[in-house]
């Protein structure tokens, strides 16, 4: 029979670390602070928990995870906009008081409860549109971007090939600059043991006998 480790997790305890992380996730918060909350309700530390939360549990969580994310960018983005949201809140707050109005009188008439529902919905239609049309102009910024981006790459990639080139001269350059001057030097070393050679031909002269006598 194998032991179980007092300190190993529970199936429970992947759950309440699944549902407070992927809840941070949708709030915008971050995953340090839902691995906090869930040390706090398990009774383990916060690293215990985002080592657990990494190295088996967000595997298992992936669609979660991305829905999760979708659903926190929804929300920033319908925060970002205040003003698009008015009329539909207020639309909303309508039809609902128009609802409770109709209960409390007793009055059940379909065309104006439909009413409410049609204004709710030509309401709701222009907010799409005009998120439409913004998310289209967003595209269309972010291919704007990715051009500039692959001009820029292409830039790099033409300075750099620039760079080697004459990184390439110079190296060429400077094996012949040393050539150049190991010649020179074997030049003037030449020349001047024809210096010393004409000298000593200059010392000496041949006698009538053949005998070579030195001229002082």
């Amino acid at each position: 029979m194998t032991a179980v480790r007092q300190d190993a997790w529970s199936t429970e305890d992947d759950l309440i670390l699944a549902e407070v992380t992927l809840r941070h996730i949708r709030e915008g918060s971050t995953q340090l602070a839902a691995f906090e909350e869930v040390g706090e309700k398990i009774g383990r530390t916060s690293a215990a928990c985002g080592f657990r939360w990494n190295s088996c549990v967000r595997k298992k969580y992936e669609s979660a995870i991305s829905n999760a994310k979708a659903q926190r960018q929804k929300r920033s983005y319908l925060r970002k906009q205040p003003a698009m949201l008015g009329p539909q809140v207020a639309a909303l707050s309508t039809l609902d008081t128009e609802e409770q109005l109709y209960k409390s009188d007793g009055i059940s008439d379909d065309s104006l409860s439909m009413d409410a529902v049609i204004r709710f919905l030509r309401q709701w239609k222009g907010t799409v549109q005009e998120s439409n049309r913004q998310l289209k102009m967003l595209e269309k910024e972010l291919r704007e971007k990715e051009d500039e981006l692959l001009e820029l790459r292409l830039e790099n990639d033409r300075l750099s090939k620039e760079v080697n080139e004459v990184q390439t001269d110079y190296r060429v350059v400077n094996d012949d600059y040393k050539a150049l001057i190991q010649i020179m030097d074997r030049a003037r070393r030449l020349a001047f043991l024809s210096e010393e050679e004409e000298e000593l031909k200059t010392r000496f002269k041949m006698d009538a006998n053949g005998n070579l006598e030195r001229i002082e």
